[in-house]
């Protein structure tokens, strides 16, 4: 008989061919069922062995092998043989075969067991599970689903109330799988199921004292990537010191959130911070909760007469690239003189000129102040004040709106110095000036011997308890005094 003959062959982690979709899903099944393996795929493919081996003994040895189950129920594993005898040495090579013994001509393939489980096995890039997946359109790339901090925590905490069990191979009923990648894409509403070895596209880099909640670090261990590679989302720090910070993972059994040492339990110096690309920022105010919306609202949202969250959301990113001045009172949802003023600061900070310079923002403006690109609007000296390229959206009072640097003065507000006046360990006249306001306005139950110009614990607690009587929460209430809590507190 002939034999049939197998090819190995590693698919690439990106391809979508069917092909390597489907090597990508049997290498998965082919863990360890402790490693999060499929328990069926291993007795297959302990079977698959058997009966390959078994051919090849047989048409060595003249059987004819054809794989009956006979009616005395003997064989391999439950299968009978019915075959007619014609040489000698038949019996040896049969129990050969069944003792997985050595067969010439056959290549038996070790069945995972005796090694250590991988730390944090993982599948590969796919589409979700059960949904339609027409494939990417060749030189297209699907875009960003737009997504807020708060959104992708929620989707993180459904997980661990679920209790989702850690798999590699097998998929929730949001389609995402069950793994420490799959959790991740579920969180950032990715449209597919990444791995950690591709979730870093979705993300852009940052420095470790700038995450916020909804962040990821990863670790990807390209040489070996089920092999220590991980991925968890950052909660929030647990205090001042920045020491331990609240993940969310997806490992075994289940998904869980825990207090963690930064960045990791282990490899942690390999661990690396990403933001979501399509990220929107979460802002929350006395008027309750608004979004940073990524889309150009169009023309019609801007201009005298409009009232709605987009002016407002707009006057709020400007502020952040440095149009404190041209605010009397902050950005609102009516449209003013102020907005168009600050608009067209902006824009002619961009070098544009003309009708490009009008004071309405076009696509190209809201693309620029979306994503934090373009340079920041320069103050009455000349002197450029906004954030720099590079940030993400415009977001509320707490530390994620605290990117601009100093405007000046807003209607007898003193100049706002800047985030980082107030990180752990800064020391200077701003942090004393924001615990005697705070104190005034009756936020200085944290202090026990008086405001000082050490940034302190006392002193993150008392902002933050000054942002909640705001109305605010989230991000928007983290204890760092950003533009937006300087001005409601010294206005």
């Amino acid at each position: 008989m002939t034999v049939p003959a197998f090819e190995e062959y590693e698919p690439a982690p990106d391809c979508p061919c069917p092909g390597c979709a489907g090597r990508r899903r049997d290498l998965a099944r082919g863990l360890p069922v402790r490693a999060g393996g499929h328990p069926g795929a291993h007795g297959a493919r302990r079977a698959l062995v058997l009966v390959t081996a078994a051919g090849v003994a047989f048409g060595a040895t003249g059987l004819d092998a054809r794989a009956d189950i006979g009616p005395d129920g003997t064989g391999f594993d439950g299968i009978a043989s019915s075959a007619d005898l014609s040489g000698a040495g038949a019996g040896a090579s049969v129990g050969a075969v069944a003792g997985a013994g050595a067969v010439p001509g056959a290549v038996l393939t070790a069945v995972p067991g005796g090694e250590p489980d991988p730390e944090t096995p993982q599948g590969g890039s796919g589409p979700l599970y059960g949904r339609p997946s027409p494939g990417p359109v060749a030189g297209t790339v699907e875009p960003l689903r737009a997504t807020t901090r708060a959104d992708i925590i929620n989707r993180a905490k459904r997980w661990v109330s679920a209790q989702v069990p850690y798999s590699m191979s097998k998929y929730w009923s949001d389609g995402y799988r069950q793994d420490c990648s799959g959790y991740v894409s579920m969180a950032w509403n990715l449209a597919g199921n990444e791995w950690t070895g591709s979730l870093a596209q979705y993300g852009v880099k940052i420095a470790r004292e700038d995450l916020q909640p909804g962040d990821m670090l990863l670790f990807h261990n390209p040489s070996d990537p089920n092999k220590g590679s991980h991925v968890t989302l950052f909660g929030g720090w647990t205090d001042y010191t920045h020491a331990y910070y609240i993940a969310y993972e997806q490992t075994q059994p289940h998904t869980r959130t825990q207090s963690t040492p930064m960045a990791y339990w282990n490899n942690s110096a390999r661990y690396v911070p990403y933001r979501y690309r399509g990220l929107t920022e979460g802002t929350e105010g006395a008027g309750g909760s608004t979004s940073t919306t990524v889309r150009y609202p169009g023309a019609r949202a801007f201009g005298p007469g409009a009232h709605n969250t987009y002016v407002t959301q707009l006057g709020r990113m400007l502020v952040e690239r440095g149009a404190e001045r041209f605010y009397s009172l902050g950005p609102g949802p009516r449209w003013e003189e102020a907005d168009r003023r600050a608009t067209r600061a902006f824009q002619l900070a961009q070098g544009w000129r003309g009708a490009e310079a009008d004071g309405l923002p076009g696509p190209q403006t809201w693309r620029l102040l979306v994503n934090g690109l373009g340079k920041g609007i320069a103050d009455a000296g000349g002197k450029n004040t906004g954030r720099a390229a590079g940030g993400g959206a415009a977001s509320g009072g707490g530390a994620s709106a605290g990117r601009a640097a100093s405007g000046g003065t807003t209607a007898g507000v003193p100049a706002y110095p800047g985030l980082g006046s107030f990180r752990p360990g800064r020391s200077g006249p701003y942090v004393e000036r924001l615990g005697e306001r705070l104190v005034r306005k009756g936020f200085g139950r944290h202090y026990t011997s008086g405001p000082g110009p050490s940034w302190g614990e006392a002193d993150r607690r008392n902002v933050e308890a000054f942002q909640r009587a705001q109305g605010w929460r989230g991000s928007a209430a983290d204890g760092y005094p950003g533009p937006e809590t300087w001005r409601r507190l010294f206005g």
